[in-house]
């Protein structure tokens, strides 16, 4: 008895080994895979087992031996006689295997560890050796590829392979005497000491990558929030102006020297240390970073990469990556430090998490850019179905004065041709004032008061101070066209048209009422969201300003018409405050 606790003690500080190659196994790749039950290929399955087997063997040799004839232990086992034995830790790498790896990779492991332990002779050699193996499989049995790893688990396995070793050793060593007193003396010990390693290896390893997996949460967190945070500037796209503002909101979040920004040719911002030389406009001098942009991949840059000739300049080293469009690389992002000893992994996991973040900020103010692009061409599409719209009604209306008052036509004719100019530059502007909109419907109801003498009068509620407001070109005047064509033209008696801008605290409310004979209800639920075939038209020139509206000013934008049979149709739309002018 007094031997068995001589040897507990010694067999639990053997267990500091445990800690050290737990923390060495968190580096390998194969490893990792095994912990996240990712299928293994053929070389990272042998790198298993043979890693595995090494771990058993190390458990061998950093064993105690015990001479069953002299009672004596002693350190380190390299070579048995035939009255020796080893009190070990072998199993515990051997369980490892077949906890993290199955059966395979567990009795692997053991073979390997079984046939070095059977090398090295004794009396319980070959026991040792065929319990190796077996140890391996039957933690192969409690492998569960979809649910995480216990630390009961490992606990019991690890002392149940040791108490199945010790009855392998009564079952095959001989003398049968020999091998009893060999269990009596090392087979408690060597039961805890195993299933408390086979633990505390699985919660050395849990720990080291819970660790781990927080410094890349945190690194991650800090890349979103700054991806986040420069998102506004970035989709202006690579510029100087939001290049400078991108690595200013990096540098006060990064501790680095300093921050720069390139694109293909040239130093975009450098924010930090070194800025009076390493200055926005200058061409890339870095052999380092135009590597970036030439093969696409981030690049460890020490003091003769950054090629620095500037004296006393105290940026040693640099991380750069690459920015990239559409797997197109079309700038870098660079972390300046002092000396390549200030580069950690976080560093650089957090320069590749923050390019990669940038890169699709850049690849969404591309796709916003495109999307731009093809709104104004649709813009320009609706502008031009409005033209010639607007020409066709009014010829009609110089037509129909060309017998009767020919002097009259012809001063139309002329203020229409001047009109005419003025709309030509409107169809190549986005944008107009409601000043400029309203000069182009009085010179259009100028030509149809002609038309309409003493039948049609027009008043006006304008808001000085709301005339400023921005509007695309075209959408006043096919409202007023359309109060004429549907709301007025057959109805008897005077006909009154009033156009209102007001300026409110959402925004401008423009609105036109004419006192006509109103929209049928069926037809009025249709009318500015398609096209509505019917004996009086098609509606097609408040379909297009809707969509206009509704494309430059959001929804909140669209027409509002309100009408009822007899008693006249008012139509009126707002444009919101804070609203993006943008100059033609």
């Amino acid at each position: 008895m007094v031997e068995m606790f001589e040897l507990f003690l010694p067999m639990l500080e053997r267990l500091g080994i445990i800690v050290t190659v737990a923390f060495i196994i968190t580096r390998f790749r194969f490893f990792r895979e095994l912990i996240d039950r990712k299928a293994l290929n053929r070389k990272q399955h042998y790198m298993a087992i043979a890693f595995f087997g090494l771990f058993g063997m190390i458990g061998t040799y950093t064993g105690i031996t015990y001479d069953t004839q002299s009672f004596e232990f002693g350190s380190w086992a390299y070579e048995l006689n035939e009255s020796e034995a080893i009190a070990n830790s072998r199993v515990i790498g051997i369980v490892a295997a077949g906890l993290f790896g199955g059966y395979r990779i567990g009795a692997g492991a053991g073979l390997i560890a079984g046939l070095h332990r059977f090398s090295l002779g004794g009396f319980t050699g070959l026991a040792c050796g065929i319990s190796a193996i077996v140890a391996g499989i039957i933690a192969g049995f409690f492998h569960k590829k979809d649910q995480p790893l216990k630390l009961k688990t490992a606990l019991l396995v690890g002392g149940l392979a040791e108490t199945i070793q010790m009855g392998i050793i009564l079952g095959v060593a001989q003398p049968f005497e020999r091998a009893w007193e060999l269990v009596q003396e090392i087979g408690l010990p060597m039961i805890v000491a195993n299933g408390l390693g086979s633990a505390l290896f699985l919660l050395i390893i849990r720990n080291v990558l819970n660790e781990e997996g927080k410094a890349g949460a945190l690194q991650a967190q800090k890349a979103l929030k700054l991806a986040e945070s420069t998102v506004s500037h970035l989709r202006q796209g690579l510029t100087e102006n939001s290049a400078q503002k991108a690595c200013q909101i990096i540098y006060e979040e990064v501790r680095v020297s300093a921050i720069s920004m390139t694109d293909k040719e040239y130093i975009l911002a450098h924010v930090g240390q070194a800025d009076d030389h390493h200055q926005a406009g200058n061409t890339i001098q870095t052999l380092a970073t135009r590597e970036v942009i030439q093969k696409g991949e981030m690049v460890v840059a020490g003091h003769r990469d950054i090629s620095c000739d500037h004296t006393g300049c105290p940026l040693g080293a640099a991380v750069i990556a690459p920015l990239k469009r559409k797997n197109e690389t079309v700038g870098t992002l660079k972390f300046y430090v002092r000396s390549e000893k200030e580069i950690s992994n976080v560093l650089i996991e957090l320069i590749q998490g923050l390019s990669a973040l940038l890169g699709q900020q850049l690849e969404i103010a591309e796709a916003e850019k495109a999307q731009e692009l093809a709104r104004e061409a649709e813009v320009k599409a609706l502008q031009a179905q409005v033209n010639p719209h607007f020409l066709f009604n009014s010829l009609n209306v110089i037509v129909s004065l060309t017998r009767t008052e020919p002097d009259r036509a012809r001063s139309l004719l002329i203020a229409l041709s001047k009109f005419f100019r003025q709309n030509l530059g409107a169809t190549t502007k986005r944008w107009t004032s409601l000043a400029e909109e309203l000069s182009h419907v009085r010179a259009y109801l100028y030509i149809e008061e002609t038309r309409f003498v003493d039948k049609l009068h027009v008043h006006y509620d304008i808001e000085d101070h709301a005339l400023s407001a921005k509007i695309a070109p075209l959408t006043l005047q096919p409202l007023v066209e359309n109060c004429i064509k549907h709301g007025i033209k057959d109805q008897e008696g005077e006909s009154e048209i009033l156009i209102q801008i007001k300026y409110l605290s959402e925004g401008v409310r423009v609105s036109v009422k004419d006192n006509g004979s109103g929209i049928l209800p069926e037809r009025l639920h249709h009318l500015g969201l398609e096209e509505v075939t019917s004996e009086i038209g098609t509606g097609l020139g408040l379909y297009n300003v809707n969509k206009r509206l509704e494309l430059l000013h959001g929804k909140n934008s669209k027409l509002q018409i309100e009408s009822e049979p007899g008693q006249g149709t008012r139509i009126s739309f707002l444009i919101p405050h804070n609203k993006e002018e943008v100059s033609a």
